[in-house]
């Protein structure tokens, strides 16, 4: 089962992220609510907070989009209503070009967030360190390399990119309209290729490569789950305050 252990490391990784993520996100919003007793200033202050995010996430797919030489027609960082009443914090629109080049214009957010998340944690945050020492059971390494990690230059302002970045990289729902089809049809493919008779062939040369890269995603899922809870957990707290000093309660 080793060779297929980063599939479950990244399912596990990605529902704990979407889970936090979701939650943390009810939070923040739950706590301006409380502060402003506004709907509209509530939302500004949201999107102000999670601005930096935005924009990694909607220039990333604004780029790809122009590297794939798929006409764009609008971008904006402002939050508006959908259609379907939920909150967007920010768009592109782009041409329908196809499903490989809508697929890849919608993952481009995962692909640059997961990139600047795990240059944060491996050169600013240094995590490997930290990631030995616990694999190791020395809790006195461990204990320095997360002393080391809070004096390290600039901790909180990494800390606060790397919480937007991650908060804001996943794809939306129309980011993955695309990703079913391609998903049926490399499904396809290796249901022929098993049945021709390459899975032996699969597993000694194509397992090994695909594991390493699933691993590699949670790791960053990882990361991104660990400052998700260093940030849900005080504004759980506030919001519980707030309601309990204000008599209010947010629905």
């Amino acid at each position: 089962m080793n060779e297929i252990d980063g599939f479950w490391w990244l399912l596990i990784s990605t529902g704990l992220l979407i889970v936090l993520q979701y939650n943390l996100h009810k939070e923040v919003q739950g706590v301006f609510l409380l502060l402003t007793r506004r709907i509209d200033v509530s939302i500004v202050l949201f999107s102000i907070l999670f601005l930096p995010g935005i924009f990694v996430h909607e220039a990333s797919h604004f780029l790809a989009a122009r590297m794939l030489r798929v006409p764009t027609s609008g971008f904006s960082l402002i939050p508006r209503q959908t259609v379907e009443g939920r909150l967007q914090l920010g768009y592109v629109e782009t041409a329908h070009a196809g499903i490989v080049r809508d697929a890849l214009i919608g993952a481009a957010p995962l692909l640059t967030g997961g990139l600047i998340v795990a240059y944060i944690g491996l050169k600013q945050f240094n995590l490997l360190t930290l990631w030995e020492a616990i694999q190791a059971g020395a809790i006195g390494s461990w204990r320095e390399a997360l002393t080391v990690i809070y004096n390290s230059a600039d901790f909180w302002i990494w800390l606060y990119l790397a919480f937007v970045v991650s908060s804001t990289m996943m794809p939306s729902k129309s980011d993955r309209r695309a990703w079913l089809p391609i998903a049926l049809i490399l499904l396809m493919i290796l249901t022929l290729s098993l049945l021709a008779g390459a899975g032996p062939w699969l597993m000694i040369h194509l397992a090994p490569i695909l594991n390493s890269i699933l691993k590699s995603v949670a790791f960053i899922f990882v990361i991104s789950v660990v400052i998700h809870l260093i940030f849900w957990l005080p504004f759980l707290s506030g919001r519980v305050i707030l309601e309990r000093l204000t008599g209010l309660r947010v629905e």
